[in-house]
């Protein structure tokens, strides 16, 4: 085994700093990726052992529900470069390692918009076009361009366009078909510089007029997102938690319309002519889970959508809750939760 190899992996690590739900948990074996020539030298011995692997990135979307028997590949790859630029837009390439909400902020200092909504979602650039990020009425896919992965079991760099991640609502075919076998290295956005803004999703365009807003700016949606975000999630450095952690489900407009009936306050967004969005936050409130703590785990007091370790929280605790939660959904509404976060052992 070479020496490049013997130097980038360590033994017996505590993933604990590693995820924002500061669930306790051991990997067997852990590599800090910060280059693609890393990344091939430590896929091509892994190969060869045969052993699980894992790539994480701001760990802001799992939870550990037991240890990794398996080597860990944290990545780390950084840098911006302008790939292309025009009059109206620019083409930026992002390295997977870098923070998503810092490389928000960027841009929203140099005035490219089209990503201002998804201010404040925690996490990497390599991480957001496997989960679609979201929010405010915004996903990373309306300004995706292309996105180069490793390909685990070679190490060959392959391109993925648009059309080749199939996105779809918080998903992507790194999420089905191809889950487990790409590790994102760099990604492409194609960025506005005379944006169309969206205001008409949550709070925004009512704050806006709280702060007498009438001309906003992408740095002025930006700011809102972010004091909104605040003011309804906890600070994972301060109490664990790994955001929203189901998806919103989208069920057939008749099934909303029952729901609507029992429920006349129920919120819905709509998906179409046939289908409608509900948010999973107030599902879980109104089966009564707002706020309730069982053991060392809750959901938080101010958003039933986030489950919390208030702690020294196991993962297994975590996901019983979660379990819980679902089953409790399913009783009342006979809508099935789906995590948003994956679930790992």
């Amino acid at each position: 085994m070479s020496t490049t190899y013997n130097t980038l992996v360590t033994s017996d690590v505590d993933l604990q700093p590693y995820n924002t739900l500061q669930v306790a948990a051991k990997a067997s074996h852990f590599a800090a990726i910060e280059s693609i020539d890393q990344l091939q030298e430590i896929l091509q011995h892994s190969q060869a052992d045969g052993q699980p692997l894992l790539v994480l990135g701001g760990g802001s979307n799992i939870l550990f529900a037991d240890d990794f028997d398996g080597l860990v590949l944290h990545v780390e790859i950084m840098g911006k470069e302008i790939l292309k630029e025009t009059d109206d837009h620019v083409w930026l390439k992002i390295g997977a390692g870098e923070n998503w909400h810092q490389t928000v902020r960027y841009c929203v200092e140099q005035g490219w918009g089209g990503i201002e909504n998804l201010s404040l979602i925690p996490g990497t650039v390599g991480a957001a076009p496997i989960q679609n990020i979201g929010a405010y009425g915004v996903e990373l896919a309306q300004v995706f361009e292309w996105l180069e992965a490793a390909h685990i079991e070679s190490g060959e760099a392959h391109r993925f366009d648009k059309e080749d991640c199939r996105f779809g609502y918080r998903d992507s075919i790194f999420k089905n078909e191809l889950k487990g076998q790409y590790l994102v290295t760099q990604v492409v956005l194609k960025l506005s510089k005379d944006p169309q803004l969206n205001t008409s999703y949550g709070a925004i365009q009512s704050e806006l007029e709280k702060r007498g807003i009438s001309e906003p700016t992408i740095r002025d949606i930006s700011d809102i997102v972010i004091d909104i975000r605040n003011s309804k999630l906890p600070n994972p450095d301060t109490l664990g938690n790994a955001g929203s952690f189901f998806k919103n489900p989208v069920v057939k407009n008749k099934v909303f319309e029952r729901i609507k009936a029992a429920y006349p306050g129920a919120p819905g967004y709509s998906m179409g002519d046939e289908e409608t969005k509900i948010p999973a936050g107030w599902l879980i409130e109104e089966a009564g889970w707002k706020g309730k703590i069982v053991g060392n785990a809750g959901t938080y007091k101010q958003q039933a959508l986030v489950i919390v370790n208030h702690g020294g929280a196991t993962g297994k605790e975590i996901l019983a809750l979660a379990n819980k939660i679902r089953t409790s959904v399913a009783d009342t509404f006979g809508i099935e939760l789906v995590p948003e976060v994956n679930i790992i052992g």
